[in-house]
């Protein structure tokens, strides 16, 4: 007889091709009962490895290790992928019950003395056993992840860094949510069109639409995206229209009323202080920062401390010759932060004669995708790329595509959601359904997400340039997963150091703007011409304009972060801005007119993103990219030569070896600063 199959599709492996997901058949419903199915199996699995009557080896610990909890994986991927991509209530109420029974389950896990013995007693034999290179890195992070989740710890101390562990779940959920819901609740509406003076006919038919969707009513509505610089900030002709979408952006969590983040952002740092104390550390940041490239807060502290005199400088001198703009125009008044896009882009327009109205018509987003993201993955890796409109979706703005390696092996399925919408977060991400894993027969389905405001109906959609290096950027994480090739689940994809994750998707970036590849997507949305080499010229000059502003607010967010983490003790709600006021000025990084990236009401990367103490490694990244970046152009640029080399030292490499080592392999040194320095203005003029 036939079994007759669960009503609940996630308590199945999906038969699906790669085992996608079905998300035609599941509901919040079937998630939440998913969840707790699959803590119950996987406490059962790990009882039964905990109490093997034999003597521990890799395969009855380690790789049983690597097996168990397929139940919960499968389910937790997809809730959670859900609840950020396509949330509702229903979705973030089982967030905000399960964020604390998860971490429980962990912890329970982590904590089991039977457990921990086993490993840590193949560990103590590692020398001897004799393990391949890969399986000698397995039994490395497993021990390390059980250490460093409290294994060692008395039993009180364990319940108590349960306790720690259980309410900073539920606050991080509870953050998250209030940022989506506050930036919904603070985007700039108006009723009088005159007001968004500046912007195209396209992007007021958009404001008009955005209106009609979220709230109903005919006016013009601009929904906030996730950094605190706002694109329409450049464009906006009325200064008091810019004023109040800036003081929009920064305001939120941290306006009050229902959805202010302050007593969350207290909270977060003041149990994150006391539980890394119990784990032995001085502080969160050092607690984080032990298992990185870098090592220890101190050196990022050095690392970005170093750098902050000099994008100052460079932010100061740009603001002169801002000011200056604004003077030469009869106005009256200082440069504020919500002028300083504005008038950014007459500085582009009067230092290279570069209009970003100029290059948006050939930046549509499926041609960027298709002739740009797709393109130079062919070039690099031989991947073909297949779209698929047989298989379900989560939303109808959801495009999937089957991925084909360079010799027609299927590789991957991909998924892009690239429009914002007011149930889904902010800013861009990528994400995994399935992992690849060797071990348990898995290729990878992975997600890109990004925000791009949704034109008005019959519109192109026609991108920033920030958009489209955000594309790139996310597809880079979406080729560190899909080109994986491990054994372990534990080890594969992005699994590797937070300080070198950001790697492979910056070194992605590099194609953005490559002249190759620029001009084989951009074309002109109304008469397919390709770009002219004149205006490629002016890109490429003005990606260099204002480099001292872009640096120093990146820096005010990657320094705001260590600070909130290098806190020793509780710290008061009431006490919040002041707290970020004086990290920014001790730090020599506050500038009224150039406000960091990210302030901490809306900062999801720490409070709710996996970025605690982290936020720095996009430029510690950087470091890295822009060294590679000197190798690809000294070795060709884009070929398949050079991308089977980064494929094979560090695509496809995941964590089965150290962040240092796959970077030494692939460049045949050890990463040098100057290179990005040089990028972005910030190196002397001569040799010191």
């Amino acid at each position: 007889m036939t079994p007759t199959p669960s009503l609940n599709p996630l308590l199945e492996t999906s038969r699906l091709p790669y085992q996608l997901p079905p998300f035609d058949q599941i509901s919040p419903a079937h998630c939440a009962e998913a969840l707790a199915a699959g803590m119950r199996l996987h406490r059962l699995e790990v009882d039964g490895i905990a109490s093997h009557l034999g003597a521990p080896s890799f395969e009855n610990t380690l790789v049983a290790l690597e097996r168990a909890g397929e139940l919960l994986d499968r389910a937790s991927r997809v809730f959670w992928n859900l609840q950020k991509a396509n949330g509702s209530d229903a979705l973030d109420a089982i967030a905000a019950e399960y964020s604390p029974r998860l971490a429980a389950h962990r912890d329970a896990i982590m904590h089991d003395e039977r457990l921990f013995a086993r490993i840590d007693a193949l560990h103590r034999q590692r020398d001897a056993l004799e393990l391949s290179a890969l399986d000698r890195a397995l039994l490395e992070r497993i021990h390390l992840d059980f250490v460093r989740a409290g294994a060692r710890l008395s039993a009180p101390q364990k319940a108590q860094l349960a306790a720690y562990n259980g309410e900073l779940a539920a606050l991080s959920a509870r953050f998250g949510q209030n940022v989506r819901k506050d930036s919904a609740r603070l985007a700039p509406w108006t009723d009088v069109r005159a007001e968004l003076e500046g912007l195209t006919d396209a992007e007021i038919e958009a404001a008009r639409s955005s209106s009609l969707e979220r709230r109903a009513q005919e006016g013009y509505l601009l929904p906030l995206l996730s950094p605190t610089q706002q694109p329409q900030l450049a464009r906006l002709h009325r200064r008091p229209a810019r004023r109040r979408l800036l003081a929009a952006a920064l305001d939120r969590g941290m306006s009050g009323g229902e959805f202010d983040n302050r007593p969350l952002i207290a909270r977060i740092a003041s149990l994150r202080a006391e539980r890394a104390k119990l784990l032995g550390y001085r502080h969160h940041a050092d607690y984080v920062l032990s298992d990185s490239m870098a090592g220890s807060a101190l050196r990022v502290n050095q690392f970005l401390r170093e750098l902050a005199p000099r994008a100052m400088a460079g932010a100061k001198r740009e603001a002169e010759s801002l000011q200056s703009l604004i003077d030469q125009s009869g106005a009256a008044f200082p440069l504020e932060a919500h002028d300083w896009a504005y008038y950014a882009e007459a500085e582009r327009l009067r230092r290279h004669a570069f209009d970003e109205a100029e290059l948006r018509p050939y930046l549509e987003m499926a041609t960027v995708l298709r002739d740009g993201v797709f393109f130079a993955a062919e070039r690099l890796y031989g991947l073909r790329f297949q779209a698929r409109t047989d298989l379900p979706v989560y939303h109808p703005d959801v495009e999937l595509y089957e991925v084909f390696d360079a010799d027609d092996r299927p590789l991957a399925l991909f998924l892009t959601d690239f429009y914002a919408r007011p149930n889904k977060s902010g800013g861009a991400w990528a994400s995994v359904y399935v992992p690849q894993s060797g071990l348990l027969g898995t290729l990878p389905v992975v997600a890109n997400h990004l925000n791009v405001p949704r034109p008005a109906p019959g519109m192109p959609t026609l991108l920033t340039p920030t958009e489209v290096v955000t594309m790139f950027h996310e597809f880079g994480h979406g080729l560190h997963a899909m080109l994986s090739n491990l054994r372990y689940p534990r080890l594969s994809g992005m699994n590797v150091a937070r300080d070198f994750v950001e790697f492979p998707s910056q070194v992605n970036e590099i194609w953005a703007f490559w002249p190759e590849v620029l001009k084989n997507y951009a074309r002109h949305v109304e008469t397919g011409a390709v770009i002219p080499d004149a205006l490629v010229k002016k890109i490429l000059a003005a990606r260099d304009c204002m480099q001292g502003m872009l640096t120093t607010e990146y820096l005010g967010a990657a320094l705001l972060d260590l600070a909130w983490h290098e806190l020793e003790g509780p710290i008061e709600t009431d006490a919040v801005e002041a707290f970020e006021k004086n990290a920014l000025e001790a730090a020599g990084i506050a500038m009224d007119a150039v406000p960091p990236r990210y302030r901490s009401g809306y900062f999801r990367h720490i409070f709710d993103g996996g970025y605690a103490a982290g936020y720095y490694a996009y430029l510690w990244s950087e470091v890295l990219d822009a060294d590679a970046e000197d190798w690809f152009a000294e070795n060709g640029g884009l070929n398949r030569a050079n991308g089977q080399w980064l494929r094979e030292q560090v695509l496809a490499q995941g964590g089965g070896a150290g962040a240092d080592l796959l970077f030494r392999r692939f460049r045949g040194r050890d990463p040098e600063p100057l290179a990005m320095l040089k990028r972005r203005g910030l190196a002397p003029l001569t040799p010191s």
